[in-house]
């Protein structure tokens, strides 16, 4: 028999829930005694009790504990605005739903800007919440914020001092292993290319790919990812990101074997050079070494290139072009990757090479002042098509129907219709509905028992002595023993704290109860109209705008290599609703589902980022209007290329299985000329791209459930699973 050490270990690993519940019960119970049975103010102890529950138990706050105190400060005068805006708009029903509208909205909102704000928007709801119910007592105003003072200081001491939780290991201690085992690969490469065996490469690359895989957002932590609108995880996730593009590229070049291309001897330079640059990153994220420096992988660049302009290809099938074209790509990964490191460490960065009408290139934000990033991340998903604009719309029109409901049929202890909007209201339809009965059976329970103790009418003392335990266990119960047990004790923990702030019969149990139903029926019918599918529908659209963007990359950049002509706009089109795409996948993976769909979201995303990464070196270094006398062919290549996204982005949108699955025609068969002198090259890269945005293609439906029949195809099949969070 298990006993009950050895249970709550397995369940909360290192005690965290429970450490914990047990720093905001102590909080929350200091600040209410000392406020009630001390000063005698009963307001004050409302809010010193709930701001220590919003701020503790609602909200989520990633980072170190001396991080997650200096967050909780910060709240102070955000929660202070808060409660005076509630405490001066509920003296009138329809202020104080029009305030509870926009005040839902924009609290909510504004978590696009990272998971801080993320983990702040529930309990900060609550702060509007509390006061904007009668009666209305502007008197009380000084008193309510005093108390809500006390919570933050009290709690924000309590992160620092009780049973603080471990620091979580920087993002870049797993960036530093990916980037580690990338560097290893790429010696080994080399190491191939110059005769030696291709054993160390085989051996290094399901390492290097497990810590490739140990950076998807889906991998980390809550709050852990860099999901901010700063530009140092702007630059985190453009590394990891990359990072994971370069190691499927070296799985590529480790499938290729040419040894007789022309340009083999400059590549296998040009890959020593990448490798030891990669490396120096890698020191420098263990913290073992200087600021890398994209001088040297740009100096390496100009040798290869210089190099294959003096060794004509002519003559040569273009496929024996093929590995100098892979190497020329890591190579130019490869600085994306290392002026991504120089803007985390704050150092100079190299002037923006993307031309003027291709802007903004990868790194737009590496100049720019963290006020206009967030500005311009507020202002980016600020349309119906965001995830982000949707889950705040909808969560504040439940939260201002439930207010008017409220007022207009005068439920007792209303402000718990909208607590328990915020508790049960999640991102799609199914997930609200299988909370909802928990809920209302942990509540029944909770009330039952909170209605027998009041109408035995124990002495308020045993409140008082009861009421630390149930915070306790309740705090602990929700991510224990799941929401059920949780509604139960806290409709017992918030009957205890209301029977020692005003007089309290059995009706407040009966008042809980009611208050729950209808806050739980109103969020199952907002949940129902208002984009009821969640991250699944959205992400359906989401995907298939940023295909069919990329289709649209892959034909104005053939366009502008082969014939010379003018960027327009795809490539700033396409970055955009990538980034959007990302954001509807972040979402989809927060939330439940039942079967696994037919749709393989990480490949798909990682080929519209294939398309833009590889456009965006094409654009930026290849000499444009040299290959006219190819330009049938490349124009048939790159509208079969084009043609798949778009049919994948059309089977997307209307959601059609068979239209997915259906077999796709063979690529066209296609002449190409070998007497092009050097730049057969750069046809070799257009062409290396093409074909690589095919092969990304042909993985985007669900791998099956049988094993691969090589150790080569799971290699694949799993790099094509380690691309979700790639930058756009």
């Amino acid at each position: 028999m298990t006993s009950p050490g050895a249970w709550l270990r397995r369940h909360d690993p290192g005690l965290a829930a429970v450490r914990r519940a047990a720093r905001v019960t102590v909080v929350a119970c200091l600040g209410f005694y000392v406020c009630r049975y001390v000063l005698g103010d009963p307001d004050m102890a409302a809010y010193a009790l709930f701001g220590a529950v919003a701020l503790g138990v609602l909200s989520q706050i990633p980072g170190t504990p001396s991080r997650r105190a200096r967050t909780i400060l910060l709240m102070l005068p955000v929660g202070a605005v808060l409660i005076s805006l509630g405490t001066l708009l509920s003296f009138d029903l329809v202020a104080a739903t029009a305030g509870m509208f926009v005040l839902g909205f924009v609290v909510s909102y504004v978590g696009v800007g990272g998971p801080r704000l993320v983990g702040l928007a529930a309990g900060t709801q609550l702060l509007y919440i509390l006061p904007c119910f009668p009666p209305f007592d502007p008197g009380a105003l000084g008193w309510r914020i005093a108390g809500f003072a006390l919570a933050v200081v009290l709690l924000a001491g309590a992160e620092l001092v009780l049973w603080p939780d471990r620091s979580p290991p920087p993002y870049t201690d797993r960036l530093a292993a990916a980037v580690g085992g990338l560097a290893g690969c790429l010696g080994a490469l080399a190491d191939a290319w110059s005769g030696g065996r291709r054993d160390r490469l085989e051996a290094l690359l399901p390492d290097a790919v497990d810590a490739a895989d140990a950076l998807r957002p889906s991998t980390l932590p809550p709050g852990q990812a860099p999901a901010s609108a700063s530009r140092r995880d702007h630059a985190l996730a453009t590394a990891a990101g990359t990072t994971r593009l370069l190691l499927g590229r070296v799985a590529d070049l480790a499938l290729t074997d040419d040894r007789a291309a022309p340009d083999l001897p400059a590549a296998t330079a040009l890959l020593r050079q990448v490798a030891s640059c990669v490396e120096a990153a890698a020191a420098w994220l263990r913290g073992e070494g200087e600021v890398p420096d994209t001088d040297r992988v740009a100096a390496a660049l100009r040798a290869f290139r210089a190099a294959r302009a003096a060794t004509p290809p002519d003559g040569l099938p273009p496929d024996r072009l093929r590995p100098g074209s892979l190497a020329l790509q890591l190579g130019e990964w490869t600085k994306t990757l290392v002026t991504a490191l120089r803007v985390v460490a704050g150092a100079p960065v190299p002037p923006d090479p993307t031309p003027p009408s291709a802007r903004p290139g990868a790194f737009w934000f590496a100049h720019e002042p963290e006020w206009a990033l967030l500005w311009h991340r507020l202002r980016e998903h600020l349309t119906p098509r965001s995830v982000s604009f949707q889950g705040a719309l909808r969560l504040a029109t439940a939260l201002a129907v439930a207010r008017l409901l409220a007022g207009l049929f005068d439920l007792s202890h209303g402000f718990w219709v909208l607590l328990t909007i915020l508790t049960v209201l999640r991102t799609t339809a199914a997930e609200t509905r299988a909370l909802l009965r928990p809920a209302l059976v942990g509540t029944t329970i909770g009330a039952l028992v909170a209605a027998g103790l009041l109408v035995v009418g124990v002495p308020p003392t045993t409140y008082a002595v009861l009421l630390p335990i149930l915070m306790l266990v309740g705090f602990a119960a929700g991510p224990l023993l799941g929401p059920g047990w949780a509604q139960a004790l806290l409709t017992l923990v918030i009957s205890m704290v209301f029977a020692q702030v005003s007089p309290a019969d059995w009706h407040l149990a009966e008042a809980r109860l009611l208050d729950v139903v209808v806050g739980a029926g109103i969020g199952v019918v907002i949940g129902l109209i208002a984009w009821p599918r969640g991250g699944t529908g959205e992400l359906h659209r989401a995907a298939a705008e940023f295909l069919a963007d990329a289709a649209g990359v892959v034909r104005e950049t053939v366009r502008v290599v082969a014939e010379g002509a003018r960027p327009a706009d795809a490539l700033p089109r396409a970055r955009r609703t990538g980034r959007l795409a990302e954001a509807s996948y972040a979402l989809y993976q927060s939330e439940r589902h039942l079967r696994p769909g037919v749709v393989d979201w990480q490949a798909t995303l990682v080929a519209g980022h294939h398309a833009v990464r590889g456009a965006e070196a094409l654009v930026r270094e290849c000499p444009t209007g040299r290959l006219l006398s190819c330009v049938g062919p490349l124009d048939l290549a790159a509208a079969d290329v084009a043609a798949r996204f778009e049919h994948v982005a059309l089977g997307l949108a209307r959601q059609d299985r068979t239209a997915l699955t259906a077999p796709t025609l063979p690529p066209p068969d296609l002449a190409w000329p070998t007497d092009l002198g050097t730049d057969l090259y750069h046809l070799a890269d257009l062409r290396v791209w093409l074909d690589g945005l095919r092969d990304d293609l042909a993985r985007f439906l669900a791998a099956p459930a049988a094993e691969p029949e090589s150790s080569a195809a799971a290699l694949r099949l799993r790099l094509a699973g380690i691309a979700d969070g790639a930058p756009g």
